[in-house]
């Protein structure tokens, strides 16, 4: 979980890259991160008590603290829009490729970013890079035709060999701390001798 202590020494640094298509609600994901309550039970269709503080995209990367296992470690994480340099020059520990739940376009544009993935962070035969598939805006998933069920969601992050998969609101707050526990953890497993990967068919649904 996130740490609202002063800052601390840290054991080391964790770097994110969070991809995913224009809209899918990267940006508000992560501005409620920074506002990210230890364990407070929230109730589905709420909204939070204030709308997150916008995050600027010269801020990045977006540092948070971390303790996980008895380690402490700074998670910084940069969003696709990464102003000083293109995303892909970027050389990260763990990856998230995220879709929007009530937007079918990006859950198929999924395939391209894991594409983008492999072109671009794994060069040798057999090298993989840890990564999350997270479904965003929770809270508009409704009943209807073209809904995207979890169970379909599951089956992608299979497909697209991810070690994990969560979904949750930023906006409601359904499921975000959850999430970010989850992030945190598979962070937290890529600074280990094991690493973070799986066989790319074992995702946590959350």
């Amino acid at each position: 979980m996130t740490d609202t202590a002063p800052p601390r020494e840290t054991d080391s640094t964790v770097t994110l890259l969070l991809l995913g298509d224009a809209g899918c609600g990267k940006s508000t994901f992560l501005s409620r991160l920074k506002h990210v309550k230890r364990r407070i039970p929230q109730q589905p269709g709420t909204a939070q008590d204030s709308a997150p503080e916008p995050l600027r995209d010269s801020d990045q990367p977006f540092v948070y603290d971390i303790r996980f296992s008895k380690r402490s470690f700074a998670l910084e994480i940069y969003d696709t829009a990464y102003s000083n340099q293109h995303w892909s020059t970027l050389k990260p520990d763990v990856v998230i490729i995220a879709f929007d739940i009530s937007n079918r376009e990006t859950l198929d544009g999924l395939r391209g970013w894991r594409n983008d993935v492999i072109r671009y962070f794994q060069h040798g035969i057999g090298e993989r890079i840890p990564v999350m598939m997270l479904g965003l805006k929770r809270d508009l998933r409704e009943e209807g035709e073209g809904i995207i069920y979890p169970q379909e969601t599951y089956r992608m992050a299979q497909e697209l060999r991810c070690d994990r998969y969560a979904e949750c609101s930023a906006v409601t707050g359904e499921l975000l701390a959850e999430t970010f526990e989850d992030l945190a953890r598979l962070a937290g497993m890529s600074m280990t001798e094991a690493g973070g990967q799986s066989a790319g068919t074992s995702c946590t649904i959350l």
